[in-house]
């Protein structure tokens, strides 16, 4: 037991050390990732920086994986399990305003009109983190009893309706066979957690998201003689505050959380013309299939009968061109893998968390095979999370001194998982 101890402790000094050593290249990367964004199953300048970097560490490297994908092993000196470790590589339709010097300029053509792209929820630093793991983790060959398998992924974002990528298009495509992968871990960079701390929950980590499309179909008629027309944006604007009875009539909040939101409508183009049609795009968050399968079906409702009842006609497209599962953390492994997490941040700076209404498509891997997903604090000290910019905004920001903790605690996940003793080999 001693003998173990003290292996273990120098075995977290020597991770530390290294992650030390590789915070500036890890900062560079994350700059530069930074100030060249890339939509999902677009990230081919990014997929082939970070390819040429495992071929230099000598990695087993497959590219073009769900398009952009990019998948390397690192085979251990003893024979051990396969442990995989997971980052996203897209951006987000979002034109920066942070005033950071590396700040992005890109600009591109989304949904019909002009925006810039923007890393505005962290996967630059997710990327370059596990660049500096799979560095790390080389260094240490030597140190592992089995075989990690490097996943940077495309389009976790979402693509466009019709095409395929993200999580769900890697598994498809095999990423997490050839050789199995027996335990799958990844993080993700929160704004509002001050940094060096690591927020972690067993179950239901990110909620389960539908995207939804609704359709209102009326009757089109000169503004100054509305009893001629079915209104379809009144009819909208009914099926919109009906909507918000749902969670807080229908769902049992007791039990889990969930989400209704419009965030788009659209309809008409004049003053005086009442059109023909309005569509409109939301989002469905939830924790369970049972609050998922319930929610759709009031939403089908309230959209279908709400237009009958003025004349009108609607339908609701479920999901329209995404569905992410619960981000759902396996309990014994999480258990397990608990003391990993103390040892990389301390004691003091790992907390238990609420589940996000956020999405991840991590889940994909995690109907698959057993998964962690953590959180890792990127707010500057002493700054009030409710006054920091939020993901997926212009101005988002993270501290760049929260990387050496986020390679930290990938290391010792995965090299703990490995060297453990109660691992089925």
């Amino acid at each position: 037991i001693s003998f173990n101890a003290f292996s273990q402790t120098d075995l977290t000094r020597k991770i530390a050390d290294a992650a030390a050593r590789l915070e500036p290249k890890i900062i560079a990367w994350r700059r530069d990732i930074h100030e060249h964004p890339e939509l999902g199953n677009l990230e081919k300048r990014t997929s082939a920086l970070i390819a040429a970097h495992l071929q230099q560490l000598g990695l087993e490297v497959k590219t073009g994986i769900a398009h952009t994908g990019v998948v390397a092993l690192l085979k251990g000196s003893k024979p051990g399990p396969v442990v995989a470790l997971r980052a996203d590589m897209d951006a987000l339709p979002i034109t920066e305003s942070t005033g950071l010097p590396f700040a992005s300029t890109q600009k591109t053509i989304y949904n019909g009109a002009e925006t810039g792209v923007m890393h505005a929820c962290g996967h630059d630093a997710h990327v370059a983190i596990l660049m500096g793991v799979a560095e790390l983790l080389s260094s240490m060959k030597n140190e592992i009893r089995g075989t990690v398998k490097f996943i940077f992924q495309p389009a976790e974002e979402g693509v466009p309706r019709g095409e395929e990528g993200g999580a769900e298009l890697m598994v498809k495509e095999g990423v997490l066979t050839n050789p199995d992968v027996n335990a799958i871990f990844g993080l993700h960079v929160k704004a509002g957690l001050e940094t060096g701390k690591i927020g972690y929950k067993a179950g239901g980590m990110y909620a389960a998201v539908n995207d939804m499309k609704i359709i209102v179909t009326g009757k089109p008629a000169h503004g100054a003689y509305p009893w001629l027309s079915v209104d379809p944006i009144v009819v909208a604007s009914q099926i919109i505050n009906s909507l918000q009875t749902i969670v807080s009539r229908n769902v049992d909040l007791t039990k889990n959380p969930a989400v209704v939101t419009i965030g788009a409508i659209n309809g008409g183009n004049r003053q005086n013309i009442i059109s023909e049609k309005v569509e409109m795009l939301g989002t469905i968050r939830t924790f369970s299939a049972s609050d998922e399968e319930l929610i759709i079906k009031r939403i089908q409702t309230i959209v279908t009968k709400t237009a009958e009842a003025a004349g009108a006609t609607a339908a609701a497209i479920i999901p329209y061109a995404s569905h992410y599962p619960v981000t759902m953390n396996d309990t014994l492994l999480t258990e397990k893998m608990l003391p990993s997490l103390i040892r990389a941040a301390g004691a003091d700076n790992v907390e238990l968390v609420n589940g996000v209404t956020g999405a991840e498509d991590f889940s994909f891997y995690q109907q698959k095979v057993p998964g962690v997903f953590v959180q890792l604090g990127a707010m500057p000290k002493g700054k009030n999370p409710a006054e920091v910019a939020p993901h997926h905004t212009s101005k988002f920001f993270i501290e760049e001194s929260s990387f050496v903790l986020g390679v930290k605690v990938l290391s010792t996940l995965a090299l703990d998982y490995l060297n453990s003793s109660n691992v089925k080999k």
